[in-house]
C-alpha cells in the first residue's frame, strides 16, 4: 500500500513538450496516476513555431526510451537514429502519436494555461502541515486541481530575452515590437515577405542567430537589395563560431564554420562589440519605413544602424511566477536550482560538456515540485533534449519511489570531437535534402578544383556550383568540407571593417 500523501492524486505535469510528454510516458510506465496540462491546442505547440527548422542532433538524442517503449509495443516505426529531423517532424512524427497512445491521450488536457500553483490552504510563509497539503493548480479559466507532485516542463519559449544589454528592455522596444521577431523566424517560407529585399539586423551569437544568418544569406543571393548585419556583444565572433569541424554533430558545427564563411564572403555584415541601448521606429509601421538599432559605449559614444527588421536571437528566460507561492531554492545569476547551475554555467560548460544531473539537482525547497527540460536550465542555452529526457526519468523514478534508478543518472551527450569529412558532409547534405550520393561527387569535384583556387573553401563553393547545389548548402558543405581538406576557411576579418 502506498503510504505517500495524496498519493490517490495525479502528478501535474505543465506542457506537452517533448520533455513534458516524456514525463508523462514514464509516470505511465510506472503506473502513477497524471495529468498534462497543455497551454496550445496540439501537443509540441512550441516546437511548431520552429517546425521549419532542421536540428543538428539526429533522431536517436531526440526521442526518449520509455516513450520510445510504448511507440512501439503500439505499433510505431522509429525514423532512422541518424537522420536529422525538422521541427515539424518531431511535433507530428513522434510527439502526436505519443499523445494519442491510449496510456497518454485521456490524460492530457488541452487549452490548459497555468496561471498560478500553490499548497492547499497553505500560503508560502506557512510551515505547518506543509509537507501534507497537495498542490493547488489554477488554471486561467479559474479552475483548480489538486496534484499530489508538479513537473514543470513548460518551457521557455514564450518568454524570449530582451534586446537591452543590460538584461532590460531597450529604450523603444515595446513601441517597435512589430518590427521585431524573436527567435526562428521562417525567413524562407512563411516569413519570406518581411525579409526579402530588405535590411535584417540579427542580434545574438547562438545557434539560433547562426541558423538565420544562414537562411538570410539564401535571400542575399536569391533578392536584389537583401542585406543582413550580424550584431554580436563581444569584441569579435570566434566564441559563437564554436566546434566547427571538431564538433561531434556535424551540422551543428557547420552552423559556426557557414557564419564564418558567410562574413568572409562579405554575405553578411558584422558588427562586433555592439551593445543594444535603444531602437527608434522612423515610420508609424514596418510597412511604412524602417527603425534605427542604437548601441551605446560606456563613453557615450553612439553607434547606429539603420534596418527594415530585428531577428532578436538574443535566448530565453523562465518565468517562475507561476510558482511565486511556493518555496523556490533559485541560482541568483541563472535562475535554476542552486545545485544545478554550476553543473551548466555557460562560461564554462557547452551544450555536450553538461554532467549527468537528475532530482537531487534539480530538488527545490518545495517537497515534489520540479522543473526539468529548458526551463530547468533557466537562462544557460546549453540545453538539448535528451539531458531533459533523463531529468523525466530520474524525476518520476522518484516519484515512484524508486530512489536507486532515480539516482543513476547516466547523459551520454556529443561532445566536441574529430568527425570524418564523409559523415560530416553526409549529415549537412541530408539537412538540405540533397541526394545520398551527393556527399561523395562533392568530396570529389572539389579535389579536381583544388588546383585552379587558392582557398579550400572556393574549391568546394566552385564544385557545389558545377553540381548545381543551392547557396545555403554551398556555403554550409564549403565551410565544413574546407577544414578536412587542410585548409583555412576564413582570414580574420580586419579591424573596423564591421558596419
Amino acid at each position: 500500500m502506498d503510504h505517500t500523501p495524496n498519493a490517490d492524486l495525479p502528478v501535474a505535469v505543465i506542457g506537452a513538450g517533448p520533455i513534458g510528454l516524456a514525463a508523462a510516458a514514464h509516470l505511465a510506465e510506472r503506473g502513477l496516476p497524471f495529468v498534462v496540462l497543455e497551454a496550445g491546442g496540439l501537443p509540441g505547440a512550441s516546437v511548431r513555431q520552429w517546425g521549419h527548422v532542421r536540428l543538428f542532433s539526429p533522431w536517436r538524442y531526440n526521442t526518449d526510451t520509455a516513450a520510445r517503449r510504448l511507440l512501439t509495443i503500439a505499433g510505431w516505426t522509429p525514423p532512422a537514429p541518424d537522420e536529422l529531423p525538422t521541427g515539424a517532424e518531431i511535433a507530428d512524427g513522434y510527439l502526436r502519436p505519443l499523445a494519442e497512445l491510449p496510456d497518454i491521450a485521456p490524460h492530457i488536457r488541452y487549452q490548459a494555461c497555468v496561471s498560478a500553483i500553490s499548497s492547499l490552504n497553505v500560503d508560502r510563509m506557512r510551515t505547518a502541515r506543509r509537507e501534507a497539503a497537495p498542490f493547488v493548480i489554477r488554471l486561467e479559466d479559474g479552475t483548480e486541481i489538486l496534484a499530489r507532485a508538479v513537473i514543470d516542463a513548460s518551457g521557455t519559449w514564450t518568454t524570449p530575452n530582451v534586446l537591452g544589454a543590460n538584461g532590460l528592455p531597450a529604450r523603444g522596444e515595446r513601441e517597435t515590437a512589430p518590427w521585431i521577431d524573436h527567435a526562428l523566424p521562417d525567413v524562407l517560407g512563411a516569413d519570406r515577405q518581411y525579409y526579402a529585399g530588405r535590411h535584417t539586423i540579427v542580434l545574438g551569437a547562438g545557434h539560433s542567430a547562426a541558423t538565420t544568418l544562414l537562411a538570410l544569406s539564401e535571400l542575399v543571393d536569391q533578392v536584389p537589395g537583401t542585406r543582413v548585419t550580424w550584431a554580436i556583444r563581444a569584441d569579435d565572433p570566434d566564441r559563437a563560431y564554436g566546434g566547427e569541424g571538431d564538433d561531434a554533430l556535424p551540422a551543428r558545427g557547420s552552423l559556426g564554420s557557414g557564419l564564418r564563411l558567410l562574413v568572409d564572403k562579405g554575405l553578411v555584415d558584422l558588427a562586433a562589440g555592439f551593445t543594444v541601448h535603444a531602437v527608434r521606429p522612423l515610420a508609424a509601421s514596418p510597412a511604412e519605413g524602417g527603425l534605427e538599432v542604437v548601441s551605446r559605449q560606456a563613453d557615450g559614444t553612439e553607434q547606429v544602424i539603420v534596418v527594415d527588421r530585428i531577428v532578436a536571437a538574443t535566448g530565453y528566460r523562465p518565468d517562475h511566477s507561476i510558482a511565486g507561492e511556493l518555496r523556490l531554492d533559485l541560482d541568483a545569476i541563472l535562475g535554476t536550482t542552486r545545485l544545478l547551475a554550476p553543473l551548466i554555467d555557460p562560461n564554462a560548460h557547452s551544450c555536450g560538456t553538461v554532467r549527468p544531473h537528475g532530482v537531487d539537482e534539480l530538488t527545490h525547497s518545495e517537497p515534489d515540485y520540479y522543473v526539468i527540460g529548458m526551463k530547468s536550465y533557466g537562462r544557460a542555452p546549453t540545453f538539448l533534449m535528451a539531458t531533459g529526457y533523463e531529468q523525466a526519468r530520474s524525476v518520476v523514478a522518484a516519484l515512484a519511489g524508486d530512489w536507486a534508478a532515480a539516482r543513476d543518472v547516466q547523459l551520454e551527450l556529443p561532445e566536441t570531437g574529430v568527425c570524418s569529412a564523409t559523415l560530416g558532409v553526409r549529415a549537412i547534405a541530408e539537412s538540405f535534402g540533397l541526394a545520398p550520393d551527393m556527399p561523395a561527387k562533392l568530396i570529389a569535384a572539389t579535389t579536381r578544383h583544388l588546383s585552379e583556387h587558392t582557398s579550400p573553401a572556393d574549391a568546394v563553393l566552385a564544385a557545389a556550383n558545377e553540381l548545381g547545389i543551392e547557396s545555403a548548402a554551398a556555403l554550409r558543405l564549403a565551410a565544413f568540407t574546407a577544414e578536412q581538406f587542410g585548409g583555412a576557411t576564413a582570414t580574420t576579418t580586419p579591424e573596423g571593417s564591421a558596419v
